[in-house]
């Protein structure tokens, strides 16, 4: 069997799964009125469910703890589960094998993905309990409006407590760690900015699919089309278990996106906004990007990928929060200064404003996934530069009168 099979059965379970909870979701919210209501600017004229979060969430979060536990029950030919076989890496590897030979596994992908989660268990539970905490942060904004303020001290809290806990268990088991730039550790100030970089690194990602949840569509539809692009990327360098988790997740976005492109029928709300944001940023820092035995200073660039792959998301994010401050605003104050509204402002339809978004990030995706190939500092700055005109493309279509500063704001930024 091919071992792309492995990634397949994960993505359309977690697929298919989000889809059957968006479908309950669209006929449980009414009922619990939990349900986003019109006003202000907002596009649609009849109350619209809200909870597709809940399904983006649930239907990653289950399928990967259903597949945490069945890879850590595993029974080894020698007897005992992969939970408590010996953590003598040759020895481990050799069981697994074994393993894959009795029970008929995928020959070349079984053995190195399982001891992938096995070693990354304490890492994926604390991710999974952090990304549980954004979600039910958000449930409760989605049902009466937390300060944008209390949300950001939320986001900060939680991100920290992750990056920290895991930087803790790092001391005993190196590849736990979820820093971004460790290099940094030689300046003489430790892990502090590399920790903080990873923090702001994350609460940034975090934050720019939440203010990309202006639109039908939208925020999930970028996020699979980045998370396509990392995936791409950490099967090309064998980040076998990272390329899983991204599977997952890809799943997740479009069972949902079934039923949220326009024209919608429920909203994600920002228990899915803000659980799509984080999901991304856990996972760029923990996709590495350098390909295997490549030393960092032959390919630098390399770290700049996930930059290149979010240059749409961040580019949004500055921008409107640049202007929001520029007229003595917060930059958390919603209006509707968002590339998505100029560009239906110059006479898109919605529909077709959210397409040209998406291709617009997959052209600069695209080049992202490049970069780990690139063995040169030229050709790297080829790659950089388009991603630079492709912006400017972006700035040249966003050139529209900006709405009048006295508009009222709206719940999502």
């Amino acid at each position: 069997m091919p071992s792309g099979w492995t990634f397949l059965i994960a993505g359309a379970g977690s697929f298919l799964l989000s889809s059957m909870l968006t479908r309950a979701m669209i006929w449980l919210a009414p009922k619990i009125g939990f349900v986003d209501k019109p006003g202000h600017r907002k596009i649609h004229a009849n109350p619209k469910p809200l909870g597709g979060g809940v399904a983006i969430f649930w239907s990653f979060a289950l399928l990967l703890g259903i597949g945490l536990c069945a890879t850590l029950s595993v029974k080894t030919s020698h007897g005992g589960s992969i939970l408590t076989s010996t953590d003598d890496p040759a020895e481990f590897a050799e069981k697994l094998r074994a393993t894959e030979r009795q029970h008929f596994l995928l020959p070349g992908i079984t053995a190195p993905l399982t001891q992938g989660v096995r070693q990354q268990a304490p890492l994926l539970i604390g991710f999974l309990l952090a990304t549980l905490c954004m979600h039910v942060m958000g449930l409760i904004d989605d049902k009466r409006a937390l300060g944008p303020y209390s949300k950001l001290i939320v986001q900060l809290a939680v991100t920290t407590a992750l990056v920290v806990t895991m930087e803790v268990l790092a001391q005993h088991t190196p590849s736990l760690r979820l820093r971004v730039l460790t290099t940094l550790d030689s300046l003489g100030a430790g892990a502090a900015p590399s920790i903080i970089l990873t923090v702001l690194w994350i609460v940034a990602i975090t934050n720019a699919f939440n203010f990309l949840d202006n639109m039908d569509g939208l925020s999930a539809g970028i996020a699979a089309v980045c998370a396509i692009s990392f995936l791409i990327a950490a099967i090309s360098i064998g980040q076998l278990f990272v390329a899983a988790t991204l599977t997952i997740f890809i799943g997740s976005l479009l069972g949902f996106l079934c039923w949220n492109f326009p024209p919608s029928k429920i909203f994600m709300g920002d228990s899915g906004s803000l659980v799509v944001g984080f999901i991304l940023g856990v996972l760029t820092v923990r996709t590495t990007f350098l390909p295997p035995n490549a030393e960092l200073a032959a390919g630098w660039w390399t770290v700049l990928a996930p930059i290149v792959v979010l240059a749409v998301p961040l580019y949004d994010l500055i921008v409107v929060s640049m202007i929001r401050m520029s007229r003595g605003k917060s930059p958390f104050q919603g209006d509707t200064n968002h590339f998505s509204h100029r560009l239906v402002a110059r006479g898109m339809s919605r529909r077709t404003a959210v397409l040209c978004i998406y291709l617009v990030t997959a052209s600069t995706s695209i080049a992202a996934v490049l970069l780990p190939q690139v063995r040169t500092t030229f050709a790297a700055m080829l790659i950089f530069g388009q991603t630079i005109l492709v912006l400017g493309v972006v700035l040249l279509l966003e050139q529209h009168p900006l709405p009048m500063p006295h508009e009222q704001p709206t719940k999502t930024p």
